[in-house]
């Protein structure tokens, strides 16, 4: 019986393919996905080839010898140009941006892999079981079909920011999830379009991925899932797909067994509070009407403060309430909060607390009904109205703050004790001594100097997905995703000696104006794997940092204007280079060196060493306008500082000035100190 039952799957995978083959002829129209640098990305990564009609459609099918996943791509890709995306809650295509914005999470541990889960569940509550096993185990779960209004009819919450991500109502619509796999690797992995059989070894070593099938999938569905299986994703069926090239599981194991097949390791400790508590949560938003209480965000006095103790001096695990908890609030008000931890180690050093202060805030929004937002006397924090039905408490954000604490420094931390005060006279005692604090630490650190220290800091983080990318941090220069300064990776150098980031001595000065040494090439050479020979930290033409593909904002030259242009990942039209943003990261990133182009975070535009090889900020001819009335106050201090008063306002825009013409008559109309200096090239 079950070898019948193989024979009859591997029929339908020739008689899926067949049909899907025939489909692509019935295309009627052109097509193209918005919002990516990568047209079709399965097609394009396999062939080099930009699908944009049913010739070209035809033409990659056949290259790639009738792939199942072409075909799909390419039917979903005709059918959204004749039809318009689906509604509600499905995405759909996810976008570059958005997955340049999950790359860090995807190489800091909070995201340990990717999981598709396809077809139609017999049980909506086993598949909301494994869809919470997933969350809880640190994966990010794409979802097509039949289980996407199962899960929503028992209640799940969908969507990005729970990390359950519904993609399509058909099977089919699982393409999206390969085509995110493809553009990682084109994105961070260096992998060249039309480059196949790098293609499929970066798929199957460095994609944490795995495949969950429910039953009814049609022969075209089936053929289409099992063409994943070249790309190294182990396929996990559940009832009706024993046999064959699947493997069986059963609900209580099919998480479990896929993770151990891709060498996903995760230890998940329950967190006695009622709430689940995961980074699956930590996107989630609580709004208005869904909130139960709030604190702070400007409508009550609120601040958040870690202080080091010695060892004996606290209670490890002990949270203590000051003031009035939840259940006598009124609901919908809001109240004053002071979260206050204390620590103990002897590992601990003063000079951590801040690192771990700015912990408090991923950790709250791990709670699957708390929510918050900002840092030190500008924290915003909310429960939820389903989360205070659950009975949670004040008093268990304590709970959840001293365990994350203790489960994630295990080797700094002894001890952990939390006193929450909704007190309001306390609160705003506490957040005077707080702010007195805050001011101290400021007083540390500011104004530190690249030439004041001998030491920076690498990261390879971003090595899981770019193998040859090296980020150099210094005090003036912040790590491109804008998520590490160099004191944040001299603490984390010494609490975890042989992680990501390491000390590099800058040895010998080679040019002090690009920021090039010694010592800093001979630890690039080393960390690229000898592909980075030489690494400038302040230029953008000569030898310029690699980029891996989470960086903030990309900073090029324009050549026709003399000046530098900013575009940050958020701006989604058009620049004066006549490139998007995601067209202009596509051409960067990946581990490459690419001179005139450099991916940087935002902060590193105020820097005194911003582009210094080139002339620095008196360089800066264009930038979206969002991102610079983002930046204006500080950047209009920086400017004035410079002696530039004016200079802020000839900086242009996409209203100003959106093509290069544009620009070219803007900067001399406004007399742009660029136009009159040393020529780029």
């Amino acid at each position: 019986m079950e070898r019948i039952y193989v024979i009859d799957v591997m029929l339908a995978k020739k008689n899926g393919n067949e049909q899907l083959k025939n489909k692509i002829s019935s295309i009627s129209r052109e097509f193209v996905y918005e919002e990516t640098a990568y047209h079709l990305p399965v097609s394009f990564a396999l062939t080099g080839i930009a699908v944009h009609d049913q010739k070209s459609a035809a033409d990659v099918f056949t290259r790639t010898d009738n792939n199942p996943l072409v075909a799909a791509e390419c039917l979903l890709a005709a059918a959204t140009a004749a039809e318009g995306k689906e509604p509600a809650p499905y995405t759909g295509f996810i976008s570059d941006t958005v997955i340049r914005k999950l790359g860090y999470s995807l190489v800091d541990g909070s995201i340990l892999g990717l999981a598709l889960i396809v077809g139609t569940p017999k049980s909506a509550g086993t598949a909301s079981a494994i869809c919470r096993e997933l969350q809880e185990k640190y994966m990010l779960t794409f979802l097509a079909g039949g289980v996407i209004p199962s899960l929503s009819s028992s209640g799940v919450k969908l969507g990005l920011d729970y990390r359950l991500i519904p993609l399509g109502s058909k099977p089919l619509h699982s393409v999206y999830f390969v085509d995110i796999i493809a553009r990682v690797a084109m994105m961070f992995g260096g992998v060249s379009p039309g480059d196949t059989h790098r293609l499929l070894a970066y798929a199957a070593e460095r994609a944490k991925a795995i495949v969950v099938v429910f039953p009814g999938l049609s022969d075209e569905d089936v053929a289409f899932i099992d063409g994943m299986r070249v790309l190294g994703f182990p396929i996990l069926s559940l009832d009706d797909y024993e046999g064959g090239d699947w493997i069986p599981s059963t609900p209580d194991e099919i998480v479990r067994t896929g993770m151990d097949m891709k060498g996903i390791r995760v230890t998940v400790t329950a967190i006695p509070i009622p709430m689940g508590c995961s980074p699956a949560f930590e996107g989630k938003s609580i709004r208005k009407e869904e909130m139960q209480v709030e604190f702070g965000g400007g409508r009550s006095p609120a601040f958040e403060l870690l202080r080091m103790r010695n060892p004996g001096e606290i209670e490890d695990g002990k949270v203590t309430v000051i003031g009035p908890e939840i259940g006598s609030m009124k609901e919908g008000a809001a109240y004053p909060l002071g979260i206050l931890v204390e620590v103990a180690g002897k590992a601990m050093k003063k000079d951590y607390e801040p690192v771990l202060e700015r912990r408090i805030h991923n950790f709250i929004n791990y709670g699957e009904g708390s929510w918050h937002v900002a840092q030190r006397d500008l924290i915003w924090v909310r429960i939820s109205k389903e989360a205070f039905a659950k009975g949670v408490k004040i008093e268990h954000l304590g709970k959840l703050l001293a365990s994350k604490f203790r489960m994630d420094f295990p080797q700094l931390l002894d001890a952990v004790a939390v006193t929450l005060v909704t007190d309001e006279q306390k609160v705003l005692a506490g957040k005077t001594e707080a702010e007195k604090i805050y001011r101290e630490r400021d007083a540390r650190i500011k104004g530190m100097r690249d030439f004041e220290v001998d030491t920076y800091y690498s990261c390879t983080l971003c090595q899981t997905f770019a193998p040859n990318h090296v980020c150099i941090i210094t005090p003036e220069r912040p790590a491109l995703c804008g998520a590490i300064s160099w004191l944040d990776g001299k603490i984390a150098y010494e609490m975890s000696p042989s992680g990501a980031n390491q000390p590099v001595e800058k040895g010998a000065l080679i040019n002090a104006q690009n920021g090039e040494f010694e010592g800093v090439n001979r630890f690039v050479k080393k960390a690229s794997h000898g592909e980075i020979e030489r690494c400038s930290l302040y230029s953008v033409m000569e030898f310029p940092m690699t980029c891996c593909g989470c960086f903030e904002a990309i900073a090029l030259m324009l050549p026709e204007v003399n000046g530098i242009m900013i575009v940050n990942r958020e701006y989604k039209g058009m620049t004066p280079s006549g490139m998007t943003f995601s067209t202009l990261a596509g051409t960067i990133g990946g581990g490459a060196q690419t001179p005139g182009f450099a991916g940087i975070s935002k902060n590193y535009i105020l820097s005194d060493r911003f582009l210094q090889g080139e002339g620095g900020i008196e360089r800066l001819v264009w930038m979206p306008s969002q991102l610079k009335e983002e930046l204006k106050p500080r950047l209009v201090a920086l400017l004035a500082a410079r002696g530039h008063p004016d200079l802020f306002d000839k900086i242009a825009d996409e209203n100003t000035a959106p093509t290069i013409e544009d620009l070219t008559a803007f900067l001399a109309r406004v007399g742009h100190p660029a136009l009159a200096m040393k020529p780029l090239m």
